[in-house]
């Protein structure tokens, strides 16, 4: 163990060198260590990029919370025009580019365990082209954000209001294609504490300036919208400037026409990981868009958005594990050690189901009172303590379902992923959730259950079948396969 504690300090003063997994844990190495040693070493591994990765989740989601507070202690229009806004324009775009940036977890992941170190750059410059392409095509959805929301049941008022924060918002939506693709390219290199200490500091100057410009300025929802353009982008700004002025050596050689090169092949597999994350965030706001046609839809949106909000905050925990896993799994895989990518797997949904059972317990015991923090309204509080037992449930679901797909994501199988979330979404749970509330007269309570049941719990189910079955030594050639394919031979650095 004195060596191997060496190898760690090795390890974490060289931070582009390649995890001590994939040089140190070997197929050979693994059965020789007790299993209580063994998740040890794992859970180091895993907790150096998923520690990080929660942190700077939680700061940046906690900066469109503060902002949803704002909105909401404005009015209850203010807070279903923000909420529709966060959760439905701004979710559909977020959940696309989110996806399809994630391509750079299985490729930079990948090439990073098998040491090709340059290829990361000019990734992350493939993925920069793909996602602002992306942006500019999404754009009308905010532009037209008021006939949309109309065309779909939402009453005039908070659909009028529901365009104004859109259009405020516009610019923080193509921060996404420089942000999401920057943020998997550290980490990919085990940067993440850049990332966290870049958000939380951003993360500080959000809630001031949110109270500036809402008032102190007097600027309402316009000036809420406009805290989370300034404060996107100044962290967007700052982790460019990290990574194009030296702090990556390696990995980023400056521009390059190669970026064009292949990119009819990143743009497919990019688009598999966009459609199989997508089809995941676009589930939940399909819920809150079915809930507008719901008798008092005003009050049913507000009660259903607290409740998405504290999902999603909770959500940013296993996001983390999503992005951890992924990564130890790349780096397997990358490295040729399958036996390594299946128990990294296997301690990652472990842990991350230890977690969503404490909130769970948590949203339980305080079922009437967490909704205080978004709103004063009697009338909200008693709807939203009246969801809260489907939102212990959805949370509790958190633990297992986002670390699979993050298994996925490492080991490259975003496309198949995609067929079974559309199977078990669209054509199980969103068709159960409407029987439960129109036919059978449930309302929202139904609508959401039966989304619940019909599709994210038999998603997470053939999801951990599906993983369990794994050939893992197959997954190794195949990732080999990949990292030759996609890499060219003047960028090949052997380590």
């Amino acid at each position: 163990m004195d060596r191997e504690e060496e190898e760690e300090v090795l390890v974490l003063n060289q931070p582009l060198l390649p995890e001590p997994s994939t040089g140190n844990s070997t197929p050979e190495d693994l059965p020789r260590k007790s299993l209580p040693s063994r998740v040890w070493i794992e859970t180091k591994k895993l907790w150096r990029i998923v520690g990080p990765a929660i942190v700077s989740r939680l700061a940046g989601y906690t900066m469109t919370v503060i902002t949803q507070a704002f909105a909401g202690h404005l009015g209850d229009n203010e807070l279903a025009a923000f909420s529709i806004v966060n959760n439905v324009i701004l979710g559909f775009s977020f959940g696309l580019l989110l996806g399809m940036a994630s391509a750079l977890e299985t490729l930079c992941g990948q090439a990073f365990g098998a040491k090709r170190y340059p290829m990361l750059g000019i990734y992350l410059q493939r993925s920069w082209i793909v996602l602002f392409i992306c942006c500019v095509v999404l754009s009308p959805v905010y532009i037209y954000a008021s006939p949309i929301l109309k065309l779909i049941g939402q009453t005039d008022e908070v659909a009028e209001l529901s365009e104004v924060v859109s259009l405020w918002i516009l610019p923080m939506h193509f921060s996404y294609a420089i942000m999401f693709p920057l943020q998997r390219f550290l980490q990919s290199q085990l940067k993440n504490f850049v990332t966290l200490w870049m958000s939380v500091v951003v993360l500080v100057f959000h809630a001031l300036i949110s109270w500036i410009f809402v008032y102190v300025l007097d600027f309402g929802l316009v000036g809420a919208a406009v805290t989370l353009d300034i404060s996107w982008w100044l962290l967007c700004f700052m982790m460019l400037v990290y990574v194009t002025c030296g702090w990556c050596p390696l990995s980023w050689a400056g521009l390059s026409m190669e970026a064009f090169s292949g990119l009819w092949e990143f743009v497919k597999l990019s688009a598999a990981s966009g459609v199989m994350l997508c089809l995941e965030f676009w589930y939940y706001r399909v819920l809150i868009l079915m809930t507008g046609f719901l008798s008092d839809a005003t009050l049913a949106v507000d009660a259903l958005s607290v409740c998405m909000t504290v999902n999603g905050w909770e959500l940013m925990i296993h996001l983390g594990f999503l992005a951890g896993v992924g990564v130890r799994v790349a780096n397997e895989l990358g490295a040729g050690n399958g036996p390594g990518a299946k128990f990294a797997t296997k301690v990652a949904v472990a842990e991350s189901s230890f977690i969503s059972l404490f909130f769970c317990v948590l949203i339980i015991a305080l079922h009437d009172k967490f909704a205080y923090i978004f709103t004063s309204s009697t009338t909200v509080l008693q709807a939203v303590d009246h969801l809260s037992y489907l939102l212990a449930v959805t949370i509790l679901l958190n633990g297992v379902q986002p670390v699979l797909s993050g298994v996925a994501v490492g080991s490259g199988w975003q496309a198949w992923v995609a067929y079974v979330n559309l199977f078990c979404y669209y054509i199980v749970g969103l068709p159960l959730g409407i029987v439960l509330a129109w036919v059978a007269d449930y309302g929202v309570l139904g609508l959401w259950s039966g989304m619940i049941l019909g599709g994210t719990l038999i998603q997470t189910v053939i999801l951990a079948i599906i993983t369990a079955r794994r050939d893992w030594e197959n997954e190794a050639l195949t990732a080999g396969r990949r990292v030759k394919k996609w890499s060219t031979p003047d960028n090949q650095t052997e380590g």
